[in-house]
Order: structure tokens, then sequence, then C-alpha cells
């Protein structure tokens, strides 16, 4: 939740900035970033309905795997655990 915070923050002072230096934002308009949202929630619809017609579960996979494509990895679901490189940790690789 905290980097949507930051990245919510970093847009609002720079919001303010261009505000004050009279300058309007390249940022495209709410219908565009409306429309690229409708682009990631329809990507999702082909998967859901492959799995409702193979009897897979379904709602896990709306949880899990479509939160994190459309709203990110830091979506409240845990990133995987990745190996770390042995280097890292003051190993020789």
């Amino acid at each position: 939740m905290m980097p949507y915070l930051l990245s919510a923050g970093a847009g609002i002072l720079v919001g303010v900035i261009y505000a004050l230096i009279g300058v309007r934002s390249p940022a495209p308009p709410t219908i565009a970033l409306i429309g690229l949202l409708g682009m990631l929630v329809g990507e999702q619809v082909v998967p859901v309905v492959k799995r409702l017609i193979a009897g897979e579960p379904v709602v896990a996979f709306i949880q899990t795997d479509c939160a994190r494509h459309v709203l990110g990895p830091h979506a409240g679901v845990a990133a995987p655990q990745t190996e770390s490189d042995p280097a890292d940790k003051g190993g020789k690789a």
C-alpha cells in the first residue's frame, strides 16, 4: 500500500508545482486512464472464462493472479520469494 501512497503523494506534489508555475500537466485525461484500466480488466476475462469452462477455481485466481496483473505486485499479495545470490551474503559464488 505504501508505494501507492508515495506515488499519489508525488503526483500531488508535482501537480501543485505545475499549478504554481502555471504549466498544464502532460498527463493524459481521465477518460484515457479509465480506458487503460478497462484494457487491464478486459485482459483478465479470457483466462477467467477458460478456468470456468475447465471447472478450475476462479475466485482464488482473481484474488491473486488477476489482482497482481491489474493492480501491480504490491496489491496486498506477497511477492514470491526468490533464491538470493550467494555473493549477496558475503559468500563466494
